[in-house]
């Protein structure tokens, strides 16, 4: 019969399994906090946005009725 040397990588599988997972986890972890930083550190500064509102306009006179008088 013919050895294998194959069965060597099966022992390496956990090892294998959690540096990929590193990676992964690793690449997902920046990805997240690069974009909670740059949501963090926008430059549109919500601080200083000022509303502009306009006063309703008042009658400068006082409303006039009319009474329709039919004969």
């Amino acid at each position: 019969m013919k050895t294998r040397s194959i069965n060597s990588v099966g022992a390496l599988h956990p090892i294998l399994f959690f540096a990929v997972m590193y990676f992964v986890v690793l690449f997902f972890s920046i990805f997240i906090c690069s974009s909670l930083f740059y949501s963090c550190s926008s430059t549109a500064n919500t601080d200083t946005v000022q509303e502009k509102t306009v006063p309703a306009k008042q009658a400068t006179q006082a409303p006039v009725s009319a009474a329709v008088v039919l004969r």
